[in-house]
């Protein structure tokens, strides 16, 4: 699996922007509005760091850090909150916190930040990204359906990289256009159908797998 950030932020338009700024640079993402769930979370999946609000509603982001620190989970956490006095600062450190970046703040500030705690943490950016049986080598752009090494073109392997780095989430065709092929104006909705269909051709030639699913009116998803 590639690196992944949770992102605890009650701003749904900045959670989104922190997203989208972090998937760009290569990493996955998995985003909370509250600490709600955060904990069942962290018992299944394994995240690389983790970026917290403090004013967050039901709990006081630092608080739920330092509740999380005596539960054993040891992932960087940057704290990314308002909350600037000194003593804020350092309560948020005590806490058990390893940055802290006060609002308002820039964003590609806040990508190298965690750049450097994972690298302070020995958990740099892996150059594989896995999706089932399926492995893309972001070095090599090489790409492998269990042991079979498939030769796609540079737009299916950027396309393919989109849909696993996204994976989570419906991708609509405008969103392709623009991450893909760059150039949404000169393209149009049926280009990334006839992309998506040759794709699935290489990766999926018997039909059996179905890693990439159509939803009706709006896009495409990975399952």
């Amino acid at each position: 699996m590639g690196t992944t950030i949770l992102i605890i932020e009650d701003e749904t338009d900045l959670l989104e922007l922190m997203e989208y700024h972090f998937q760009k640079a290569g990493f996955e993402t998995a985003g909370f509005l509250s600490t709600k769930n955060v904990e069942k979370f962290l018992e299944e999946e394994r995240v690389d760091a983790m970026i917290v609000d403090r004013n967050l509603p039901g709990a006081e982001g630092s608080e739920f850090v330092e509740k999380l620190r005596q539960k054993g989970i040891d992932a960087p956490v940057i704290f990314v909150t308002a909350k600037d006095s000194d003593t804020n600062i350092e309560e948020g450190f005590l806490r058990g916190g390893d940055d802290y970046l006060t609002k308002p703040f820039n964003m590609n500030e806040l990508v190298l930040r965690v750049r450097a705690i994972l690298k302070r943490a020995g958990s740099t950016p892996s150059s594989t990204l896995i999706h089932r049986d399926i492995t893309l080598n972001l070095d090599t752009r090489e790409v492998f359906v269990g042991r079979t090494n498939i030769e796609l073109t540079k737009l299916e392997f950027d396309l393919l990289h989109t849909l696993i780095t996204h994976k989570h989430s419906v991708l609509n065709r405008e969103f392709l256009l623009e991450k893909v092929w760059e150039e949404e104006a000169f393209y149009q909705d049926k280009t990334v159908n006839v992309a998506i269909n040759r794709l699935k051709k290489k990766i999926d030639p018997g039909k059996e797998k179905n890693y990439i699913k159509s939803i009706w009116g709006v896009g495409y998803t990975l399952c």
